[in-house]
């Protein structure tokens, strides 16, 4: 039974490092932290989070995620803004991002699209084809969230590029977030590999 146990959890830790290991080959080099270095795209999807931390405080993964996106409107890099998260009762995602593109950032608002029904990352990625029929986009998120939005981008054939915003420097949100990702992006291959769309 032991035995049986640790070969199940090495056949597990092995799917998980080929996941993520196919993820980072899928991606290599379509990241970029530096605006100069970035190449122009048409679009930017802008992947949604909430704008408020428990505490009622601003979201730093939040601003920083506006930050990026107006250093890309301001510096020529894109033509059209799609924020896309969730909208529902009482809560609204696309809305909170366009206002603070607006009127913190300096950004047109008649650039701006909002997608009230990207629910989560693979939703914000098709709609962004499918619906509003854009594939040569810059998608901006965090680093480690970029890297499976990309490989969702890139298996739906869209000529997609990640602007990484700054991350979040507080120990626990970062490390958090990378071990979940970890597992986020083993599901995501396993999704695709079943034909799967994810919920």
């Amino acid at each position: 039974m032991f035995s049986f146990i640790v070969a199940s959890l090495e056949i597990g830790i092995l799917v998980l490092c080929l996941a993520n290991a196919w993820v980072f080959a899928l991606t290599n080099g379509r990241t970029y932290t530096k605006i100069s270095k970035i190449p122009p795209r048409e679009v930017a999807l802008v992947l949604g989070t909430s704008p408020k931390m428990r505490s009622g405080l601003s979201n730093p993964y939040f601003t920083k995620r506006m930050d990026a996106t107006a250093l890309l409107y301001h510096h020529g890099k894109i033509k059209k803004i799609i924020v896309s998260g969730e909208k529902s009762k009482g809560y609204n995602e696309p809305e909170a991002m366009k206002n603070y593109l607006i009127y913190q950032e300096g950004v047109p608002e008649e650039i701006i699209i909002e997608d009230p029904k990207g629910f989560n990352t693979y939703k914000s990625i098709l709609r962004c084809k499918d619906v509003y029929k854009e594939d040569n986009v810059i998608i901006v998120s965090q680093g480690f969230h970029n890297l499976r939005a990309l490989f969702f981008a890139r298996n739906n054939n869209m000529n997609a590029l990640g602007f990484d915003a700054q991350d979040v420097s507080k120990p626990e949100s970062y490390y958090r977030n990378q071990f979940r990702e970890i597992f986020a992006r083993m599901i995501a291959v396993a999704y695709f590999l079943l034909g799967i769309s994810p919920d």
